[in-house]
């Protein structure tokens, strides 16, 4: 049982940035991947971003590469996610999860996640 909380969010200016992170209130994330997605006002959730738990091989969305970064510690406490140059659009909730799967097709999609944060909202304006 891992269960996830999410911090981080909140108002900044389109070309702010923001850095989320994601803990373990009750469980370790060590053995997991970690993924953020997002989930913007009458829309489906997303993927944005996901960290391999064994290589740490990082995949992205293509509408936030280059400008988010995720990374998770050495204690295996914490993930974060580091939003550059943050756009309008990428007003969301933003949710962590958990993976007990490496394989890159497998955790790019919110079927592949067993444990969810609640989420932080994160909203960007113009």
């Amino acid at each position: 049982q891992v269960v996830l909380e999410e911090a981080g969010g909140g108002l900044v200016q389109a070309g702010g940035s923001l850095r989320l992170s994601c803990t373990a209130s009750e469980g370790t994330l060590s053995g997991y991947s970690m993924g953020w997605f997002r989930q913007a006002p009458g829309k489906e959730r997303e993927f944005v971003a996901t960290i391999n738990w064994s290589d740490r091989e990082e995949y992205y969305a293509e509408s936030v590469k280059g400008r988010f970064a995720i990374s998770r510690d050495n204690a295996e406490t914490t993930v974060y996610l580091q939003m550059n140059n943050l756009k309008v659009e990428d007003t969301a909730v933003y949710h962590c999860a958990a993976s007990v799967w490496g394989e890159r097709d497998i955790i790019l999609s919110n079927s592949g996640y067993t444990y969810w944060g609640r989420g932080t909202w994160v909203t960007v304006s113009s």
